[in-house]
């Protein structure tokens, strides 16, 4: 697949790659599609119709290098909102919800920086409450994610066969 090709450039390389390689394939595929008379009705009729009315959306990678051509880690990264559906059912008040959104969110920021979640979560448990009982509006640079304490103290370790274990 010419994206993994393009996977570790920059958006303007990456861009400039997808000009060259993929905006030929693209092109030739919905010539094609113009050229495909199928049968009324069908679910060929259907899929050409659709791939035809989505020809705008389906191009759009081919402007911006920064556009994933996969949805697969957005997906990965809400699938537990969707698994927690269910238990958020009992968040029966605007602030259990807004609890909810707050942790979820907490936690995969520390994920999206490289954290462990549970160590980020006991460092800052252990001493948010202290500074913000003394100072209100403490300054909290120094508990932010990509803070290079932080990612110290609070970093994955990795194994022995490059699995990811938790720092205990």
């Amino acid at each position: 697949m010419l994206e993994r090709e393009f996977e570790k450039m920059g958006p303007d390389k990456r861009l400039e790659k997808r000009i060259e390689k993929s905006k030929p394939v693209l092109d030739k595929f919905f010539a094609w599609v113009g050229t495909v008379n199928p049968l009324a009705g069908s679910k060929l009729a259907a899929a050409i119709t659709y791939a035809a009315n989505q020809k705008a959306p389906l191009s759009a990678f081919l402007l911006d290098g920064r556009i994933e051509l996969s949805t697969n880690r957005i997906e990965n990264k809400i699938r537990p909102f969707a698994r927690g559906r269910r238990a958020w059912l009992f968040a029966d008040t605007v602030d259990g919800a807004r609890a909810s959104a707050v942790a979820y969110s907490v936690i995969q920021t520390a994920v999206a920086n490289g954290l462990n979640p549970y160590q980020y979560l006991l460092h800052l448990f252990t001493f948010l409450p202290t500074i913000l009982t003394k100072d209100p509006g403490a300054d909290l640079s120094q508990f932010y994610p990509w803070n290079d304490e932080v990612r110290v103290k609070c970093k994955y370790a990795q194994g022995a066969k490059g699995q990811l274990t938790i720092l205990a």
